[in-house]
């Protein structure tokens, strides 16, 4: 399960997608992530799920690999999934005891584990097939007019970029820490919960230490190398757009022009103004 995580991982590839200005894949994501927040109605998700289809497919990130991603968060799904089925109230289709579940719970239901389902795969994308330094570039110029008030971009950008990228570093000790655990006679699946809770604690805190580690190491690691961010770092290649990038706007603009056209009903409108 632990080993299952995909955020934070980067996957080689020389894809249109892989080569893409980190700029453009940042706000890509940014407008598929509000993009699913703004659909209402089955072709909303219908129209997403057709566009994270061709950029998995262009990308060549196996769909195998891309999908393990779900399995942490797949109780998480389910949870939703049954509490938005029951807790909305409307034309009731079947009822359980005092549990009823209705034609619009279904509905909520359905969209909203179909929405965290494609977010998680979209945000694991945009790591999939960016360079942590790549990425924290593209963070770090994105965030440089700030820099006008006072905001400080680059240590905003690699703090963020550190913490995507030791995501999969941690994961790996969290399971080499719960398998020597689990060689002197730990249990982490059996019980209730609260004893589960309990269990955690022999993992906690060599993993808090071991983070730790790792935090004092890396630190070591810039000052020795004489690291100074700030808006005085040179860069050995720069950031420029290029036609692919404005190929990859054009998509975006129009991606977007269709799901706030299909957000606001417009479509639902088409039969009626036919007929």
């Amino acid at each position: 399960m632990i080993r299952d995580i995909t955020l934070g991982q980067y996957y080689p590839g020389s894809s249109w997608i892989h080569k893409l200005d980190a700029r453009i894949k940042i706000i890509w994501t940014f407008v598929y992530i509000v993009s699913l927040f703004l659909i209402k109605d089955f072709w909303g998700f219908v129209t997403v799920l057709i566009t994270l289809t061709l950029f998995i497919s262009n990308s060549k990130v196996p769909l195998n690999f891309i999908l393990k991603g779900l399995k942490p968060i797949f109780l998480i799904i389910i949870f939703t999934f049954v509490i938005n089925m029951f807790m909305t109230k409307g034309t009731p289709i079947i009822e359980i005891g005092f549990l009823t579940i209705t034609k619009e719970g279904l509905r909520n239901a359905f969209f909203m584990g179909t929405r965290l389902t494609l977010l998680i795969i979209g945000s694991s994308l945009l790591t999939l097939v960016t360079k942590p330094v790549t990425l924290t570039d593209g963070i770090e110029k994105l965030l440089s007019p700030g820099q006008k008030i006072g905001l400080p971009s680059h240590e905003l950008a690699m703090m963020m970029t550190i913490a995507l990228r030791f995501i999969p570093t941690l994961l790996e000790e969290t399971d080499k820490i719960m398998k020597a655990q689990m060689a002197r006679g730990a249990d982490f699946e059996s019980g209730n919960i609260m004893k589960r809770a309990k269990s955690l604690i022999p993992l906690l805190v060599p993993l808090f230490i071991s983070a730790f580690r790792i935090a004092q190491d890396l630190a070591m690691a810039m000052e020795s190398r004489c690291y100074r961010g700030g808006g005085h770092r040179t860069r050995m290649h720069g950031m420029r757009l290029e036609k692919r990038d404005g190929a990859a706007i054009f998509l975006m603009v129009l991606y977007l022009v269709i799901i706030i056209t299909q957000a606001q009903g417009i479509f639902t409108l088409l039969p009626g103004i036919i007929h």
